[in-house]
């Protein structure tokens, strides 16, 4: 968590001081642990709140001006509450901007200016949702101050809708819902059709979350998306003859799709279904053995779902499976896979606490040798959601 008096100390630098409450919010970024690829399909995902993110320092104005700074760039703005309508240039701006569109739209206008500082903790295009942080706290704060009720699974929903619709980004549920609904020491088991969840304890014990970042930019992400997401629907299009119920591959279990998957006569097509279908098999393993306190058994899932996204569903890439077949060199790792949509972003592995330095060092030394790049770990606990961390600083 940052330095909330060092932040404060910036704040009065950049808007001066005044006599209105300065008050600060804090929302994670997140990671998935298992279970990629298949919200799109219908299926269920396991995300954990991390417990570095976004924190948020906001002060009422006494007009109709939102100031919009943050501590990672440079761009600064004072936009009136009266037109806030998208622009380009207004770049990362756009994030919190659209907040405060989609809460009038929601019946929550804002009644008054606000001027708002980020710092964020998460690396942009990592894929570990800094845009889902900054549009969650942002919402978050303006609920709270306004004295609006609190609906973290609204707040979701609505941080999505900012996304989609006023940014502009096709982006599922599963990010926003993470870094709203986070709780400290588990993860969330969340079917993304219908936003049933529960919280599952994720006891890592002696075992630390590493992520490492590939620093690989990723450039085929909107395009293999699509074609990846058309392949899962034309699986299910074949599949109707014998199930003509179905609309989401994440409709059928494993055994189904197991009996009747000489159905789909394209290679690729199967490829990518058979994927879908046991990802989300693997999800729900995952839960029986961490609720049985199995973490090794979990960590060879992990790895069985990097195997599947490389060989079936192929969106991982020389740099996502160089760093996964150096983390399991390293003694200590129980598992590891990407994370997120692929071609580059982000790791998970699952390493123990005496072996985190010999893993960054080792992994990253490897990492290095055979990429060209040089990656970026982070040792990770899992956090809470959204929530208030300060007032009247």
């Amino acid at each position: 968590m940052a330095d909330l008096q060092a932040l404060k100390d910036t704040f009065i630098e950049i808007y001066g001081n005044s006599a209105a409450a300065i008050s600060a919010f804090h929302a994670p970024g997140r990671v998935n642990l298992i279970g990629e690829h298949t919200d799109y399909n219908g299926g269920y995902v396991f995300p954990a709140a991390l417990t570095f993110g976004t924190t948020l320092i906001i002060r009422p104005r006494q007009d109709r001006v939102i100031g919009f700074a943050s501590t990672n760039l440079a761009l600064r703005k004072q936009i009136s509450i009266d037109d806030l309508s998208y622009r380009e240039e207004d770049d990362w701006i756009n994030y919190p901007k659209g907040n405060f569109v989609h809460l009038a739209k929601e019946g929550f206008p804002v009644t008054q200016g606000y001027d708002l500082l980020f710092h964020g903790e998460i690396p942009n295009g990592a894929g570990l949702s800094s845009s889902a942080s900054i549009e969650v706290v942002t919402a978050f704060s303006l609920l709270t101050l306004e004295k609006y009720p609190i609906d973290t699974v609204k707040i979701a929903l609505l941080a999505q809708k900012t996304e989609n619709q006023f940014v502009g980004v096709n982006c599922g549920i599963m990010d926003q819902f993470a870094v709203a609904n986070g709780k400290k020491d588990h993860a969330i088991l969340l079917m993304c059709d219908t936003l049933e969840y529960r919280h599952v304890p994720f006891q890592s014990g002696s075992y630390k979350l590493v992520i490492g970042n590939t620093n690989k930019r990723r450039g085929l992400v909107d395009s293999a998306y699509n074609e990846r997401r058309s392949q899962c629907e034309q699986a299910v299009t074949y599949l109707q003859k014998q199930f003509p119920s179905i609309t989401l591959l994440g409709q059928l279990n494993l055994a189904q799709f197991n009996e009747f998957k000489h159905l789909i006569p394209d290679e690729t097509v199967l490829r990518r279904a058979q994927h879908v279908v046991e990802e989300i098999d693997r999800v729900l393993k995952s839960i029986e053995v961490l609720e049985a306190n199995d973490l090794e058994s979990f960590g060879k899932l992990m790895i069985g779902s990097h195997d599947s996204l490389r060989d079936l569903y192929e969106v991982t890439g020389v740099e996502l499976d160089t760093m996964v077949a150096a983390a399991l060199k390293v003694p200590g790792v129980l598992g590891a896979r990407m994370t997120g949509a692929g071609f580059g972003g982000c790791t998970v592995s699952l390493v123990h606490e005496d072996s985190v330095q010999t893993f960054i060092d080792q992994v990253g030394k490897e990492y290095t040798e055979i990429t060209g790049l040089t990656p970026s770990f982070y040792v990770c606990d899992i956090g809470n959601g959204v929530e208030q961390v300060g007032e009247a600083l």
